[in-house]
């Protein structure tokens, strides 16, 4: 037997329709099979508005209708409206020009933090997936974009945890994941230039994110695949659950799951990190579904914050507005440098990096001054295979060293191309640094949450 749910909904409704119109357009909706109107929400316009008395709508629309009270779009009244009625979705109604697609997208956003769909006549908006099968605590790390740092934070948690008993293991998809859930026992073998090469050359991608994550953290990791991101961060295909699956059966106490890209894990977990590159265009962040993303954030990390990715006002006008759309999480912002994790001291070295070509400077000078050695030459070129190789050439007879982030094009092109070469090959991390005083210390704000979760998860369990 099939069991088909009711769709319990709100309708926006606006004064630049006729009455009877709008009427026609709710009894159409409650004809429909498996259809509820609820209640409507009166969001603005007066072309066509006789008053403003919530009784003579709701008698002649047949459900009970709402004015809202501030100026503008009533976004709180509808947020109330949905929690009072229990509906499952929100019914847009209106029309340009009470409602443009700024506005639309904030409502979607709002919406879909509750829950449930949004959707009008050629449109329907839902929230990301978020299975609930996790039998251990966990956290999820997600962003508002490509290229800001997820995996660089991933193995510092990662790192951390590790550090202070936890226990930890990461659960990565990426665009180049394996076709089954893979587990890398990155606390067990060792990952070395060689193996990462052998790796590659049977076909692997050893340079997604979970051999990363192992190779970084040294902790258990396992890999899973994705394709595809919707505008909320959906994604199409994912073995994910799988790797959740995996990530209970392993010996761990704590789950880690990393998005890729702008794509959100489709775990349900006890706390969520959420990152900001700051290197963004502002409405990628604070408009369409970024305030979406941002909603999930118990703990909000801004990377990138320096220039030239970012000027101070740059940096300011979005701590500002990231703070508004959700006031309960803590922030921080952040610049990443990088760590080798073998000895460059004394010696020539080539590097490469994603990072922009702008922050070069900054990165020599780094590097140089914390790791006692002579960077000859820089790549940015990591994620572009011609023009890394075209860089590669044009150095490699005055280093000593390959040091480079495992990423892209790290194992089959600098790491093969640096041993045939000659070279050593180092690979290198990135660690995110808080750029003042003034930010909540970064590994407090960590550890306190990841004791928030485990505390959360006992709760669950009691319940």
């Amino acid at each position: 037997m099939v069991i088909v749910l009711t769709k319990k909904m709100l309708c926006l409704i606006d004064g630049e329709h006729y009455l009877p119109v709008t009427q026609e357009a709710i009894d159409t909706l409650n004809k429909l099979e498996y259809h509820d109107v609820k209640a409507a929400v009166f969001i603005g316009g007066t072309e066509k508005l006789k008053n403003e008395d919530e009784d003579s709508y709701s008698n002649i629309l047949g459900v009970p209708v709402k004015f809202g009270t501030e100026k503008g779009i009533p976004y709180k009244l509808i947020k109330d409206m949905i929690q009072i009625y229990g509906v499952d979705t929100v019914f847009d109604l209106s029309d340009e020009p009470i409602l443009d697609y700024e506005k639309r997208f904030k409502i979607a956003c709002l919406v879909l933090e509750q829950g449930i769909t949004y959707e009008g006549p050629d449109f329907k908006f839902e929230g990301v997936t978020q299975y609930e099968i996790m039998e251990k605590p966990s956290l999820k790390i997600l962003g508002t974009g490509k290229r800001i740092g997820k995996t660089a934070v991933s193995g510092f948690v990662s790192r951390l945890l590790h550090e202070k008993g936890h226990n930890p293991c990461v659960v990565a998809m990426g665009r180049g994941g394996p076709e089954e859930p893979e587990i890398v026992h990155g606390d067990e073998i060792k990952i070395s230039p060689d193996f990462l090469l052998e790796q590659a050359e049977k076909g692997v991608h050893a340079a997604s994110d979970h051999w990363e994550d192992a190779l970084m953290s040294r902790i258990l990791t396992i890999g899973c695949r994705r394709c595809g991101g919707g505008m909320a961060g959906e994604v199409f295909l994912t073995n994910m659950k799988k790797g959740a699956q995996l990530a209970n059966k392993v010996d761990a106490e704590f789950a880690i799951f990393e998005g890729s890209g702008a794509a959100i894990p489709p775990i349900k977990t006890n706390k969520n990190i959420v990152l900001v590159g700051a290197n963004q265009p502002i409405n990628n962040i604070l408009k369409y579904f970024g305030p979406y993303r941002i909603s999930f954030a118990d703990l909000i990390i801004m990377t990138m914050c320096e220039e030239p990715m970012a000027n101070p006002e740059k940096i300011k006008y979005l701590e500002e507005h990231v703070k508004k759309i959700n006031p309960d999480a803590k922030l921080v912002a952040t610049v990443f440098r990088p760590k080798p994790l073998g000895d460059i001291s004394g010696k020539k070295v080539l590097f490469a990096t994603t990072a922009p070509s702008d922050v070069q400077t900054k990165l020599i000078e780094y590097l140089e001054t914390n790791y006692d050695c002579k960077v000859v030459g820089v790549s940015s070129n990591l994620a572009n295979r011609p023009l890394l190789r075209e860089d590669i050439a044009a150095h490699i007879d005055d280093a000593d060293v390959m040091l480079t982030e495992l990423k892209a094009a790290a194992v089959d092109v600098a790491t093969k191309e640096a041993i045939d070469g000659g070279l050593e090959v180092v690979y290198c991390d990135n660690i995110p640094i808080p750029v003042d005083y003034t930010y909540p210390d970064l590994e407090k704000s960590v550890l306190d949450l990841v004791e928030s979760a485990i505390f959360d998860f006992n709760n669950e369990i009691e319940d």
